[in-house]
């Protein structure tokens, strides 16, 4: 599929277990928990030399169940959007849900919310030339109920199991980076 990305594009990142190891039965509460995943700055620089805007759309229930708080997640996405520029990329805005999923807010993913506010922020933004990137059938849905290009990456058994869901499916992020190396197989 020819997608002609430009910088009329928008990327939106899934966080953990996109661009930071996912910690199993836990939370990332701190800066010292936060590990990047192999080559994310580096993939995250490339996305920014081709995407117009590039976001981050998590949920953060650990704070909803008062593991942490509003400050601690901020220090972390403050290091994190640090560390992205120190690699020579860019994130223009990170947006959370601190609910819990139990009830099911329109800001917690698959919920819409995170996208309708980033639309509200950067008014340019068309959904139908945005790429949702998520390790998880939650960002997949919200991908594609705001009619988002979707990649799944991680896991090739849900890939199979919901395929109408994933457009592209990949092992990681930087292995979705390196396919803009050569950008015939996603621009002209």
């Amino acid at each position: 599929m020819n997608l002609k990305i430009d910088r009329s594009w928008s990327l939106f990142l899934d966080r953990d277990g996109v661009i930071n190891e996912r910690l199993s039965d836990d939370y990332v509460k701190t800066w010292d928990q936060f590990t990047f995943l192999p080559g994310v700055p580096e993939a995250i620089k490339t996305f920014s030399e081709i995407f117009g805007h590039i976001f981050i759309v998590t949920n953060q229930q650990g704070i909803g169940k008062g593991l942490m708080s509003e400050d601690d997640l901020k220090s972390i996405h403050d290091r994190l959007v640090s560390a992205v520029s120190d690699a020579g990329g860019k994130i223009d805005k990170i947006y959370h849900s601190p609910f819990l999923a139990s009830g099911n807010p329109i800001t917690r993913k698959p919920g819409v919310g995170m996208g309708l506010k980033a639309k509200m922020d950067f008014s340019e933004i068309k959904f139908n030339k945005c790429v949702m990137v998520g390790d998880s059938l939650s960002d997949l849905v919200f991908g594609k109920r705001l009619k988002m290009k979707t990649v799944l990456v991680g896991d090739k058994e849900l890939a199979r199991k919901y395929p109408y869901l994933a457009d592209f499916f990949y092992p990681d992020l930087r292995t979705f980076a390196l396919t803009f190396a050569d950008l015939d197989s996603l621009k002209d």
